[in-house]
C-alpha cells in the first residue's frame, strides 16, 4: 500500500504540475495567437512649476523712486496670474528664515547689526548702498525663508522647479556686509540650507543678473561643493567677476566668471551657458541647480546695458532645467535678483517660469 499510495501521489503531483506550467504559460497571451504587448512602463511624473509669492515682501520699503521698489512685485504678480500665464501654478507657503539658518552664509555682528538698525527705521545699513526701514529685518527674513521653502519643494518632489519672487534681492550680500539693494543672501543661504538639511553634497548657483553677484562669490570662494557661475556687464557696479576669479584653497576652479561689455545678447551669454557652463555642470555634476534670476540683464533696463530678450530667457531656463535633469533629479530653484523696468520684468519672469512648466517631467522625483 506505501508504494502504490506514493504511486497515486506523484501521478497526481504531475497531472496538477502540468496542468500549472501550461496555464501560467498561456495566460496573458492573446488566443489569437499574436505577440503580447510589452509590459506598461509608468509614466513619468509631470510637476507643475512652484511659485513662493508674498505681498508681506512689499513691506520692504525703499522710498519714492528707487529702482527696487515695492512695485517690481505687483508687476511679476500679474504676469503669472493663472488667467494671464494661461498655466497654474504650485503657490508654497513661506515662512521666515531662522537665525541659525542665516549665520549659515553671515555673521552673526551683522544678523544683528540688521536687526537693530532697521528697528531704528533705517534709513540705510550701515554697510552700504541698501536702504532699509522699519520691517526690512523679518522682510529679509521671509524673503531667506521662501528660498528654502523651495528647496524643499524640489527635494520633496513636489514641483518641477521653484521660482521665489521676493525681495529683497540678495546676491551681493557677503558675510558682514549688506550692499547693492541686498540685505541676506537668499541664493546662497538655500545652498547650505540644501547641503545641511537634505544632505546634498554640490550645489550649483548660476547668476544672469547683469550685476555679478559678488556676495554669492565670497562666500563660496573657498568652497569646493559649491559651484558659482556669472555672466555680467563689465565694468559696472561692484566691480567685481573677473575671469582671474576662480576660487581659492579647497575652492580652486569653482568659480567661473564671463564679463561682458555693455550691448553683450544672446550671443555672448547664451553662448557662454552653452559653451561654458555645461561642460562645467558636467564635470561638477550638481546635486541641486539654483538660479539668482536678475532680470535686469534684458534689454532696456534702467540699470544694466545687455540686450537678452524674453525668449532668452526662456532659453538660459531650458539650459538650466536640463542640467538639472541630467545631474540632480530636475531639482532647481531660481530666486528674484534684480530687473527694474517693471514691464519687461514682469514679460521676463513670465518666460521664465513658462519654461520651466515645458521642461518639468521627470520619472523620479524623491530625495
Amino acid at each position: 500500500m506505501k508504494g502504490r499510495s506514493t504511486m497515486f501521489k506523484r501521478r497526481d503531483f504531475l497531472k496538477w504540475s502540468g496542468a500549472t506550467l501550461s496555464a501560467s504559460f498561456t495566460s496573458g497571451y492573446p488566443k489569437s495567437g499574436t505577440a503580447s504587448p510589452p509590459p506598461a512602463r509608468q509614466a513619468p511624473k509631470r510637476l507643475p512649476p512652484g511659485l513662493v509669492f508674498s505681498a508681506e515682501c512689499k513691506q520692504h520699503l525703499t522710498g519714492r523712486g528707487h529702482p527696487e521698489s515695492p512695485r517690481r512685485l505687483d508687476a511679476i504678480s500679474a504676469a503669472l496670474a493663472p488667467e494671464r500665464l494661461g498655466i497654474e501654478l504650485l503657490r508654497l507657503k513661506l515662512r521666515r528664515a531662522t537665525r541659525e539658518e542665516i549665520l549659515a552664509c553671515h555673521t552673526g555682528l551683522y544678523y544683528e547689526l540688521v536687526e537693530r538698525e532697521a528697528a531704528a527705521g533705517g534709513p540705510m545699513l550701515s554697510t552700504g548702498d541698501t536702504v532699509i526701514s522699519r520691517r526690512s529685518f523679518e522682510i529679509a527674513l521671509l524673503a531667506a525663508g521662501g528660498a528654502l521653502v523651495a528647496v524643499d519643494a524640489v527635494v520633496e518632489g513636489r514641483a518641477g522647479g521653484v521660482f521665489c519672487a521676493l525681495r529683497p534681492p540678495g546676491h551681493h550680500a557677503r558675510p558682514a556686509q549688506g550692499m547693492g539693494f541686498c540685505v541676506f543672501n537668499n541664493a546662497a543661504i538655500a545652498a547650505r540650507y540644501a547641503q545641511r538639511k537634505h544632505k546634498l553634497d554640490r550645489i550649483l548657483i548660476v547668476d544672469w543678473d547683469v550685476h555679478h553677484g559678488n556676495g554669492i562669490q565670497d562666500i563660496f570662494y573657498e568652497d569646493g561643493s559649491v559651484f558659482y557661475f556669472s555672466t555680467h556687464q563689465w565694468p559696472l557696479y561692484p566691480g567685481t567677476g573677473l575671469e582671474h576669479e576662480t576660487g581659492k584653497g579647497a575652492g580652486a576652479g569653482t568659480t567661473l566668471n564671463c564679463p561682458f561689455p555693455a550691448g553683450s545678447g544672446p550671443e555672448e551669454i547664451v553662448g557662454a551657458f552653452r559653451e561654458k557652463l555645461v561642460p562645467a555642470a558636467d564635470r561638477f555634476r550638481p546635486d541641486l541647480v539654483i538660479i539668482s534670476a536678475g532680470f535686469d540683464s534684458r534689454i532696456g533696463d534702467p540699470l544694466g546695458r545687455f540686450r537678452l530678450r524674453d525668449r532668452d530667457f526662456a532659453e538660459l531656463t531650458r539650459i538650466m532645467m536640463e542640467i538639472a535633469r541630467r545631474h540632480a533629479r530636475g531639482r532647481l530653484i531660481s530666486v528674484l535678483e534684480g530687473g527694474y523696468g517693471l514691464d519687461g520684468l514682469a514679460k521676463a519672469a513670465a518666460a521664465h517660469v513658462l519654461a520651466m512648466n515645458v521642461r518639468s517631467s521627470r520619472p523620479d522625483c524623491t530625495a
